[in-house]
């Protein structure tokens, strides 16, 4: 099946990307806001998520968060939302004939919100933020340990929910403020896919969106580059497990040269049979599982690998990793294995047309950032890639100076995985 998504600019200059898909018996719409924790401040992190958390205590037409959920719960769908680092998003499946409606809401909730309950849900939103810390307070969440790390003193570094201290000095005037400022047409991305003709759920956007002001799109400042590694930041804690990231900071999304990176990680971690889960667990047993984990942003991209051992094997651990990696620097990559990893990631690409989330996620969340590539173009570009390039991108990003580890574990394991971070078989350049 082919995707052909209808990209329409509405009158108040919000974009719609709508996808016609036939075969559907439900209905979803998603809003995608340039809007995340890369934007805000010292002063005001975690502003976006406390918004995503207010938008759901009703608007101008819903007077309450009950009201709200129950009108979009008629039509078979549920309210969700999420906040990220470089955007926010809301959406709801529904039944097809109820699309109208979820609309209706979702338009009215972003363009009228309350903004109600404000201390109530600070108080959310500190519970929520329980599961980053330890019984101490301390954060022991990798990933925030890990953006901490690579972007110090840059908004990329803080925490999605950001901290008690900058949570409670939030006020009523900095949320307008920061609502106002990124809340606008020019600034979002509607994505509806649904079994209805265009023109109907063209006609049904522009009306649900229609209060939204025009406004512009948001910047961003791009991080700096850290000091040249290895670097490990190691926070203490008796616990069974040393749980670790390791990560290698690489090219942005929307360079030419980031599919490659997509490659690299099909041959690394798709399966038991990939490089990693067959080196690290089914052939040594070193540990329960080793996962990769590719982030891309506007302007850098991360390609981080993760593991769990017990304390005193994971040093052993690391070595068998990154010995693994650099591998792929040495032209030691069967012509088959790479024609299996880039079947796989063309296989990837069509399953995702089964699913409307993923195909939005594709075609609509990316318009806030740069055109989206079809499927068909990347599949060619997929096709076209050779053991050469890969390799050039492998002696890139898997260098002694990129390597960035965080690890939460006992005290006394340090010293050992310290050493085998700065022992790293990777070599510099």
């Amino acid at each position: 099946m082919n995707i052909h998504p209808q990209k329409i600019l509405l009158p108040n200059g919000l974009t719609l990307v709508a996808l016609h898909m036939p075969h559907l018996h439900s209905a979803l719409v998603s809003v995608y806001v340039r809007v995340g924790s890369r934007h805000e401040t010292a002063t005001t992190n975690g502003i976006s998520h406390l918004l995503e958390h207010l938008f759901f205590r009703g608007s101008s037409r819903f007077s309450n968060a009950r009201a709200m959920n129950l009108e979009i719960e008629r039509v078979g769908g549920s309210l969700n939302a999420v906040t990220m680092r470089d955007l926010s998003y809301f959406y709801t499946a529904c039944h097809p004939g109820g699309l109208e409606t979820a609309l209706c809401v979702l338009g009215d909730m972003l363009t009228s919100p309350k903004l109600s309950k404000l201390s109530v849900e600070k108080q959310i939103v500190l519970e929520e933020m329980l599961d980053e810390v330890d019984d101490k307070g301390e954060d022991i969440d990798l990933d925030n340990l890990s953006k901490m790390q690579l972007f110090k003193g840059h908004p990329l570094s803080f925490k999605i929910a950001g901290t008690p201290q900058s949570l409670a000095h939030i006020s009523r005037k900095q949320l307008l403020a920061h609502y106002e400022r990124h809340y606008v047409a020019a600034n979002m991305v509607l994505g509806v896919a649904s079994p209805l003709p265009f023109d109907k759920v063209t006609r049904a956007s522009a009306k649900a969106f229609s209060h939204l002001p025009r406004g512009e799109r948001v910047q961003e400042t791009p991080p700096k580059p850290p000091s040249v590694g290895p670097k490990l930041l190691y926070v203490p804690r008796d616990e069974s497990q040393l749980l670790f990231r390791l990560s290698f900071l690489t090219v942005p999304e929307n360079h030419e040269d980031h599919l490659l990176l997509h490659i690299l990680q099909r041959i690394l971690d798709d399966g038991l049979a990939s490089w990693l889960p067959f080196e690290v667990v089914e052939k040594r047993g070193l540990a329960y599982s080793v996962e990769t984990l590719l982030e891309g942003f506007s302007d850098v991209g991360i390609f981080n690998i993760d593991s769990a051992s017990t304390p005193a094997r994971a040093p052993q651990v690391v070595e068998c990793i990154l010995k693994t990696v650099a591998k792929l620097r040495d032209f030691k990559l069967p012509v088959e294995e790479l024609r299996h990893a880039k079947k796989r990631k063309q296989m990837q690409l069509e399953f995702a047309k089964d699913s409307p989330g993923e195909l939005l996620s594709r075609l609509a969340a990316t318009e806030l950032f740069y055109p989206p590539e079809s499927f068909e173009a990347r599949t060619r570009r997929i096709r076209k890639i050779q053991t050469r390039k890969l390799v050039h991108m492998a002696r890139s990003l898997f260098r002694k100076e990129n390597l960035w580890a965080v690890a939460v574990g006992p005290k006394k394991a340090r010293a050992a995985f310290a050493k085998a971070i700065r022992d790293t078989p990777i070599p510099y350049k």
